[in-house]
Parts: C-alpha cells; structure tokens; sequence
C-alpha cells in the first residue's frame, strides 16, 4: 500500500521527487536492437517483434478498409456518440489556438514575417496493450487534423486476434487519421521514424507510451526524427485539505494508479487529519477495480506526504513538476496561482483527472518524469512549425549595412560583410 511519509526535510525533497525507471543500459540496450533490426528489414523485423512482445502473427501490418467498416459495425452506439461528444471538445479548445501570422516593420524597409505552416507527416502512436487508450487517438489526430498535416499515420499493438480495437478504429475515422497499423511498442516508432514497405517515413511522432516506447523516441530524435515530449509512465499529484472529500481523492489516485505498475500518484497536503481517510477509503475502493494488481503495484512506487505548510507543499510541488496536478483545497484558485511547473492542472472538487483524459477538450498527452519544467502538453503549435520570412528594400539594406558589416567584421567572417558591401557599391 502507499507510504507516508511526514514532515519531509528539504534535502529529502529530490530523492522523494524520483519516479520508477527501469535500468538505463538494459532499456536502451533493447532500444538499440530493435531499432536497429526495423531500419535494416523493415516490415520483417515489426512483425517478428509483434510475435515476440505481443504474441500475435500478422500477414499484414496495415488495417483494411473492412476492418475498419466491421469496428464501426461492432461498436456499440452510446460509446460512438460518447467518442463523438469528446472529439467536439477536444476540436473546439484546439482549434481556438491557431496562431495568427504577424508581421512587423523593425526599421523603415526592413519587414519581418512570421507563419506558422503544417508538419507534412506526422506519427501517431496509440498504447494498446494492458488498455485500448482510444482517447489518445482524439487527443493527437483532431489537432493533426486542424493544423492541416497532409498525412497522418497510426500505429497500436494488435490484440492476440491481430485486430485494434473496434473504438481505436473508430476514434481514427472520427479524428481524421489517414493509415493505420498493427504495431505497438519500439518497433512501431522505429516503423514510423524510419520508413518501412509497409509504414511511411514521417517528420515527427507524437503519443504516450511505457518506458520503451519512450527511450525509443528519444533514440530516433537523436537520429533526426522530431518527437513531441517525453511522455512515459503515468503519474498524478493531489493537493488536499481537510475540506476535500476522502473518496474524491481516492478515486483521483487510483485513476492513475490502474494506469500501468509503473505510474506513481502522490497525495501532499499541510493537514493530517485528511491522510487516514483517504487511506482508508483507498482500501475500500481498491478491490473492487478490475484493474487491481496494476493499481497495486503502483501504488507501492507511491508516497503520501506530510509537508509543515501549504508554501512547502507548493515548493515540492514545482520540483516534482507533476503530468497531472489536482488541487482539492478550499483556496484552490489561490494555490493555483503558485503553479509553475505541470502538465495539467484540474481545479476543485467537481474537476477529475479524468475529464481532461477523456472530454473537457484540453489535450492529455503531457510531460511526465518532471519534464512539465521544460515542456508544454501537445497542442495545435505542437503539429505546426513557425518559419521567418523578410524582405528588405535598398533603403532598409542602407539603413543596417553599417550595423551588419561591423559585427561581421569582429565575428571575423567576411563574405558576411562583403554580402552587404557588394549590395551597396
């Protein structure tokens, strides 16, 4: 069950701040061999780790126009008008975001341009293994859609039947995804990132995963493949009080909790008296989760802390930088404002985490392993590129020749400055 841990000191803070990892040089020692042998075969080599990791025997990597008529046939109607209700949301927060081309003059005959243009070809990978996570397919195709990619590629780990699941099918039809394939794991970012027969090459891959999956995507980056975040293990943070309701925050740990044995939840507050009854009603809600021996294995890689005031709680909490960040206080807007570092951040009692995994239209691939310092959730930005155009009159080039030419000079690079003095001869 979860540890707590009371009245942390400071110096234990970063040790209390680690996730759960796997041994680096196995992970990437994997990584390394997979990657390797999907560049070389190609389709040989992803079906061969699909009989491998996912135990299935696949003829064909690319679903069929049939599969995907029999997965619209086979999905019940309340879960298409669901997905459809969702993918609504998720459309309209994203499509609010589209930047808006700017142009300024920063000196008389010098105009600078900014516009923001598509990615050609995107990646979408979608987990499928321990749950058909069909709401990630909303979450990355509608905003690919929207920036207007030309070409949207898919790939999830097939079932022991070699199918993806009926509402992964359907979520791609609704969002807009043009291809899809049977492949989960390494071997279907090593397809995407590098091209194989079957598999087009694409710019840039987008999705969560496990360990693996993530290690592989920081592999192909190194290698010239754009990625959108380093989206691992699952993890959620709950900031509570005395007011917050035990069974809310229970709920909201477990939601996390059943994601995968290596997710971890935290629950920090400055009150004691709220830490036994959300224990307690952790061990009440916990056997009845199909799901358990997930959520107890992570729950294991999970801690309750005990801070000695709220300005500590919000202190870890910035270290810890959390996916998910629930703020179930009585002054929640006020701890709000001192966020600095998390993924997402849901507010109040009646605001699960899971409405942001599923429905309220904010998107729920986000940074995990304290990577929320450094990055942004993906949104529309995240499938666009922004590229700099100028034009600049004789009169403009008169204006900065002296400016250009000296700062060449002493960077001592002077076809730099003859480019400027030729123009003006």
């Amino acid at each position: 069950m979860i540890q707590t841990i009371n009245y942390p000191r400071p110096s234990e803070w970063k040790a209390l701040a680690k996730r759960p990892v796997l041994p680096l040089d196995s992970l990437f020692n994997t990584v390394r061999q997979v990657l390797g042998e999907v560049q070389r075969r190609g389709d040989a080599a992803v079906k061969a780790y699909e009989q491998t990791f996912d135990h299935v025997q696949l003829s064909c990597l690319q679903v069929s126009k049939e599969e995907m008529e029999e997965a619209e046939a086979l999905l019940p109607a309340e879960l298409k008008k669901a997905i459809q209700t969702a993918a609504r949301h998720i459309e309209a927060f994203h499509a609010a975001q589209f930047f808006k081309e700017i142009t300024v003059e920063t000196a008389p005959g010098v105009v600078c341009r900014q516009k923001a243009l598509p990615i050609e070809k995107v990646g979408l990978y979608v987990p499928g293994g321990t749950a058909p996570l069909f709401s990630t397919v909303l979450m990355l195709g509608i905003p690919a859609r929207i920036a207007g990619c030309g070409e949207i590629v898919l790939c999830s780990p097939p079932n022991k039947e070699g199918k993806l699941h009926p509402a992964i099918l359907f979520a791609a039809r609704v969002a807009g995804v043009h291809k899809l394939f049977k492949a989960g794991g390494i071997q279907a970012i090593g397809a995407m990132a590098y091209g194989t027969e079957s598999v087009p090459k694409v710019d840039k891959l987008f999705g969560p995963g496990n360990q693996y999956v993530t290690a592989a995507k920081q592999w192909i980056n190194l290698q010239g493949t754009a990625i959108d975040l380093p989206a691992g293990p699952s993890e959620v943070e709950v900031i509570a009080d005395a007011s917050a309701k035990p069974d809310f925050v229970a709920a909201d740990l477990l939601s996390q909790a059943e994601h995968g044995a290596d997710s971890q939840v935290l629950l920090l507050t400055a009150s004691p008296e709220i830490i036994e009854p959300v224990k307690e009603a952790l061990e009440r809600q916990l056997p009845a989760l199909p799901r358990k021996a997930i959520a107890e294995k992570a729950l294991a890689n999970s801690r309750i802390l005990l801070m000695r005031d709220w300005r500590e709680v919000m202190a870890f909490t910035n270290l810890y930088a959390p996916e998910h960040l629930i703020i179930q206080t009585a002054d929640y807007a006020r701890l709000a404002s001192e966020v600095r570092n998390a993924g997402s951040v849901f507010l109040g009692p009646y605001t699960p985490e899971s409405a942001g995994d599923y429905a309220s239209g904010t998107n729920h691939t986000l940074p995990t392993g304290g990577c929320a310092r450094a990055y942004s959730g993906v949104n529309l930005d995240s499938f666009m590129h922004k590229v700099t155009f100028q034009e600049i009159s004789r009169q403009g080039l008169e204006g900065l020749a002296d400016t250009i030419r000296l700062m060449a000079a002493h960077e001592q690079l002077e076809a730099h400055r003859k480019a400027v003095t030729l123009r003006m001869e």
